[in-house]
């Protein structure tokens, strides 16, 4: 279940159905279904949220917040969790400046949908756990977006 959330004036967003349709194919092998929120900014609420979450003052294209569930972690684990709680589950939070995906989409010479798609996969697979800070991780999570696009007949948006 997806609790989309537009705060922009931006225009020609994606629909719910597409949002789902992306996260569906981001979770696809997860044991349990997950609840996620997407937030659609523009690019004040975006630097605010970079600059407080990780210190980087200025607007991005996309934002994760994982759920949060430290205190359980030592007891149970986030999949126990989940089963305990009939097989649902929060993922956590998207955070897309809507602006930034336009903007990005004309700069690299993208159709804006498949930009968008590639932005909610991509941060999806951040919600689940996969980074991209080391050479080996990066590999792994590029790998698998690229094969999840690839699925939708969207080519490889690291070339």
């Amino acid at each position: 279940m997806i609790d989309l959330q537009i705060a922009t004036q931006e225009q020609d967003l994606p629909s719910h159905e597409q949002f789902q349709q992306w996260v569906s194919l981001a979770s696809e092998g997860q044991t349990t279904q997950s609840d996620i929120t997407i937030r659609l900014v523009d690019d004040a609420e975006s630097q605010q949220l970079n600059a407080d979450y990780r210190g980087k003052n200025q607007p991005t294209n996309v934002l994760s917040f994982p759920a949060q569930m430290d205190e359980f972690e030592a007891e149970f684990s986030i999949p126990e969790l989940i089963e305990e709680a009939g097989g649902m589950g929060y993922l956590g939070d998207l955070v897309i400046n809507a602006a930034i995906v336009k903007r990005e989409a004309l700069q690299q010479n993208k159709e804006a949908m498949e930009h968008w798609a590639h932005l909610v996969i991509h941060g999806c697979l951040h919600l689940q756990g996969y980074d991209h800070i080391e050479d080996d991780e990066a590999e792994q999570m590029e790998g698998l977006e690229i094969a999840l696009l690839a699925a939708m007949g969207i080519a490889n948006p690291y070339c």
